[in-house]
């Protein structure tokens, strides 16, 4: 069996993350599936969805070691042919990546206790986002 629904964000800034744990787990939930897997996927190349303990210091840490491993005044060749200034956003999703699966097991995502499924915005301007989250199993 499997069950695709969307999860839609409205960003406004570089870095701002948006805890999804919850509206994943519901989806799962309404899904009927005991037992399988749950990908969430961002749709779009500037934003990406990773796993931690979002906490409010961890939160910010992210963007500083994306920042400091692809930072935003780097000189890249897309600034040259796209002219829009986010190159770093690009790189940076790619390395975060743009998508998670995560085992369903009891009809629940299996995270551990600290481990939260989140989104992160990469890009320079505000950005309405669609998250497919799609649920596979029996």
């Amino acid at each position: 069996m499997v069950r695709q629904e969307e999860i839609r964000i409205n960003t406004q800034d570089r870095h701002e993350t948006h805890d999804i744990t919850s509206r994943v787990a519901e989806i799962v939930q309404k899904s009927g599936i005991k037992t399988g897997i749950v990908n969430v996927f961002n749709v779009g190349s500037t934003g990406g969805i990773g796993s931690i303990e979002l906490e409010r210091g961890l939160a910010h840490d992210i963007g500083a070691i994306l920042d400091k491993f692809v930072p935003p005044d780097g000189e890249y060749a897309h600034q040259q042919t796209a002219k829009d200034a986010n190159a770093h956003s690009h790189l940076q999703a790619t390395l975060l990546g743009l998508s998670l699966t995560v085992p369903v097991a009891e009809g629940r995502p299996i995270l551990g206790t600290w481990q939260q499924i989140f989104f992160l915005e990469c890009d320079v301007r505000p950005r309405r986002r669609t998250i497919i989250v799609t649920v596979t199993g029996e």
